[in-house]
């Protein structure tokens, strides 16, 4: 048994904190937008951890076993990547007291909570760029940045200057450590283990490639290991990962490669995306691409890797679902309900199980409507709590094999099985606008008559044989 054992078919809620729940009880003084308005790039809204907190009751309802938190130390950004200190929960968010609640509340549920690691790039606030910044080229911390002159033209560049220091994306904003000195490696090994001891159950890491230093997050890794044996290392690759994922770096990637093939696929002409996929441009695919993309998928790692892998159906850098699948509810569905059974954990971003909508930077981190319950979608809530109820504990969700059913896949019916032993989980998918029938031997592993999840489907038994009648985009797991 791995110490990670926990992630195998978790399911991972992502919180972005400031748009999710605003608790007063908190007791956080601040002039903050109107919760219901559209999000804005400098706006905040005052989410806080105690409202978190208070809403753990429905994030257990949809069998979450984990809470991922975008970033939540003290900063100026309402997203909070652009970290002042290291050390400090944002006040904003309640401080140190909220999270240390927090954890405490999650835990008594069995829910565990992953931070947001930013070790690539700090902010203009962090102390000892700040420290550059008054002081130049006489700081003891030049050599924790990169500077390229003084004084650093950290504020009002001309349109086409770029500050005189290296950081992220030319984001004067972000200035990028210089993790090659070992007093900064020192201070981020520091910090992923100050949390670690403090009750945290891992990291996310952002843009971690970004760090090109293999024995760097050797290091890390061994570090936070040695802390807690049973913490998560997952790290924000949109690509393939074998570098990473060799055993002694990170545990697991943000699998973005399984939610591009399912919007591909399950979008097909409806597909929407406001912004490029990881850098790529999305197009419809047929299913054979699909199943072509999820079998190279399945090559890239070890089984063991791919079923602790955090699989995403999108994040606080995507577009919305339904937006994502043009509008059209029932393709969100079968794209949920294939990423639900497919090996690995499944990522849930706030607001997906109720459908909100939203494009990138235009609505993606709008506040979760907790006071307009009208607007939910309380369709989609029922299936995410149905999937989540049926992959707590479940052995062979969490450990089984996975096959495609390739007798049964024509082009749009999409057949596939997870296996552990006598025990099977058998799907089928109509991607059709037309209602579709399949006739299955009741013999097969995962053929009971019985229904573990169901859109529209009939069930007759006929002999040896079980016939399904699947509604159009309608889709029926059988175990």
């Amino acid at each position: 048994m791995s110490h990670i054992d926990w992630v195998r078919g978790a399911v991972i809620y992502q919180i972005f904190p400031d748009r999710f729940a605003r608790s007063a009880a908190a007791g956080i003084d601040g002039e903050f937008e109107r919760w219901e308005t559209p999000e804005t790039a400098e706006g905040f809204k005052g989410g806080n951890l105690k409202g978190a907190e208070e809403r753990l009751d429905h994030i257990a309802s949809l069998g979450a076993t984990a809470v991922y938190f975008n970033p939540v130390f003290a900063s100026a950004a309402n997203h909070r990547y652009h970290t002042h200190d290291y050390y400090k929960v944002d006040p904003i968010l309640g401080g140190d007291a909220a999270l240390d609640s927090f954890i405490k509340a999650a835990h008594r549920r069995g829910i565990r909570v992953i931070l947001d690691g930013v070790f690539n790039h700090a902010s203009r606030g962090f102390f000892q760029f700040n420290h550059l910044l008054e002081n130049g080229a006489a700081s003891p911390y030049r050599k924790w940045f990169h500077p390229r002159g003084w004084p650093l033209k950290a504020y009002n560049l001309g349109r086409d200057e770029k500050p005189n220091y290296s950081c992220w994306w030319n984001l004067p904003a972000l200035p990028k450590f210089n993790t090659r000195n070992p007093e900064v490696r020192r201070f981020i090994l520091d910090v992923a283990k100050y949390w670690l001891e403090r009750g945290i159950d891992g990291w996310r890491l952002d843009v971690p490639h970004e760090i090109n230093d293999d024995a760097f997050w050797r290091e890390f890794r061994r570090v936070c290991k040695g802390v807690n044996p049973g913490c998560y290392i997952t790290g924000e690759i949109w690509g393939e990962a074998k570098r990473w994922l060799a055993g002694d770096q990170f545990d697991a990637v943000m699998n973005y490669r399984l939610s591009a093939a399912c919007i591909a696929y399950f979008g097909g002409k409806k597909l929407s995306l406001t912004h490029a996929y990881g850098g790529r441009r999305l197009r419809p695919g047929g299913q054979k691409k699909f199943q072509d993309d999820i079998r190279a998928l399945l090559g890239h790692y070890k089984y063991a890797t791919t079923l602790v892998q955090m699989n995403m159906l999108s994040s606080h850098d995507t577009d919305r679902m339904l937006n994502t699948y043009g509008g059209d509810e029932a393709l969100v569905q079968m794209a949920v309900v294939f990423s639900f059974l497919f090996p690995g954990a499944v990522n849930v971003y706030y607001g997906e199980e109720i459908g909100m909508e939203g494009a990138l930077n235009a609505g993606t981190r709008n506040a979760m409507p907790w006071q307009n319950r009208k607007a939910w979608n309380t369709g989609l809530l029922k299936l995410y709590r149905q999937l989540g109820a049926l992959r707590r504990n479940n052995p062979v969700i969490k450990s089984g094999s996975f096959e495609f059913l390739e007798e049964y896949c024509d082009g749009e019916i999409l057949a596939f099985r997870r296996r552990l032993g006598r025990a099977a989980i058998t799907c089928y998918i109509n991607n059709s606008p037309a209602a579709r029938e399949i006739r299955v031997k009741k013999s097969a592993p995962g053929s009971s008559p019985r229904a573990l999840l169901d859109s529209g489907v009939a069930i007759q038994t006929a002999g040896k044989e079980l016939i399904l009648r699947l509604a159009p985009r309608g889709f029926v797991a059988l175990g």
